[in-house]
């Protein structure tokens, strides 16, 4: 196991071509194209559309960077956004981290996990990995899909990056360095120049945890401590229950008529 760190660092990737606003960009650069209409995952009898940003190998930390701050997100080397017709349901999140107060159920998720141990590792496949994975989507999102990912599938969609990534464990303390504590949580987050951006988390589905609020809370920790502004946690949307939790991490900014927007304390 190549094992970096267990605080997050930055190192550089090859050289990137920095743009300022996505919308700025040349045509021939990186052009963006709207899918066909596709079943909504979030909302029941609705259909979406993503805006895709293409050709995939320009998308580097410079560029998606920019494209993270207009909405986009990724999925393996697949960078977009939603596009839908009459919907605006999706909304960016991102937390201020300086400014983050977390309330008691975050401060009761943080002391109930902190003890566990964090490697930080390079993209990879690894068997204990995928059998975590398969272990959540079958518990948490059965019939979603995702719960019957082959191994090919789960490497399209979390082992594949153009850009500053990393895989982070989460384990049992174990007294003994030649074994590995029980393997609790693995996280894929991107390292931006403004923060961090979540990718994707999955745990152990034990009942009555709550290690997606502590895998925020320690994301949010990291880019405090590597200085940057914003935790970005994806798409919040209030009408589905699996993406609402995100609002509850405060202050925070959404993303509405392209202006992040402050959402504080009521």
């Amino acid at each position: 196991m190549d094992v970096q760190s267990s605080i997050l660092v930055r190192t550089p990737l090859a050289k990137d071509r920095v743009m300022t606003n996505a919308r700025d960009l040349p045509f021939q650069t990186v052009q963006f194209y709207a899918t066909a209409p596709y079943p909504c995952s979030y909302l029941p009898d609705k259909t979406a559309r993503s805006q895709v940003a293409t050709p995939s190998h320009l998308i580097n930390d410079g560029v998606y960077a920019n494209l993270v701050k207009e909405g986009f997100r990724r999925s393996g080397l697949f960078t977009y956004r939603p596009y839908c017709d009459g919907c605006n349901a999706c909304m960016a999140l991102r937390v201020d981290v300086q400014a983050f107060e977390p309330n008691r159920s975050q401060r009761r998720a943080w002391k109930r996990h902190q003890h566990l141990q964090v490697q930080i590792l390079k993209l990879a496949f690894n068997a204990e990995h995928y059998a975590l994975y398969s272990r959540y989507q079958s518990m948490r999102h059965e019939g979603g899909g995702m719960d019957e990912d082959s191994i090919e599938q789960y490497t399209q969609f979390l082992l594949k990056s153009s850009v500053n990534t990393r895989l982070i464990e989460f384990r049992e303390p174990t007294l003994d360095p030649a074994f590995l504590g029980a393997l609790k949580m693995v996280s894929v987050v991107d390292l931006l120049d403004d923060g961090l951006s979540a990718v994707y988390t999955f745990y152990e589905p034990e009942p009555h945890c709550s290690y997606g609020t502590y895998n925020v809370m320690w994301q949010i920790d990291q880019a405090r401590r590597l200085d940057t502004p914003f935790a970005y946690l994806g798409y919040w949307i209030e009408a589905s229950p699996k993406m609402r939790y995100k609002a509850d991490f405060m202050p925070h900014q959404r993303l509405i008529d392209g202006e992040w927007e402050v959402i504080n304390f009521t």
